[in-house]
């Protein structure tokens, strides 16, 4: 069984159950992103509802999400291009 922590976001307290230490501190970091990111929200449009707010950081977060996976997949196939310039060239060595 997990450990049951409290992330306060928004000024609201949010009771979880983290699964390791690992999760724990991942939780506990997203929470103080995700609650940075409401801060400049509410500054930014402060008639609007937290729900609402919340919403912008989660399309904000899955937005970096996406771009951060699109670059990893072009580094990946960066790596596997150089693996296999650098396989063929051993190759050329060998001979």
């Amino acid at each position: 069984m997990g450990q049951k922590i409290t992330l306060k976001i928004g000024g609201r307290d949010y009771p979880l159950t983290a699964e390791s230490e690992e999760l724990e501190q991942m939780m506990r970091l997203a929470a103080v992103d995700v609650d940075k990111a409401l801060t400049q929200f509410n500054a930014r449009f402060p008639d609007t509802s937290l729900e609402d707010k919340l919403v912008f950081v989660a399309v904000q977060e899955t937005v970096r999400k996406l771009y951060a996976k699109k670059k990893w997949q072009v580094l990946k196939d960066e790596v596997l291009s150089l693996d296999s310039k650098l396989a063929s060239y051993l190759e050329g060595i060998d001979k």
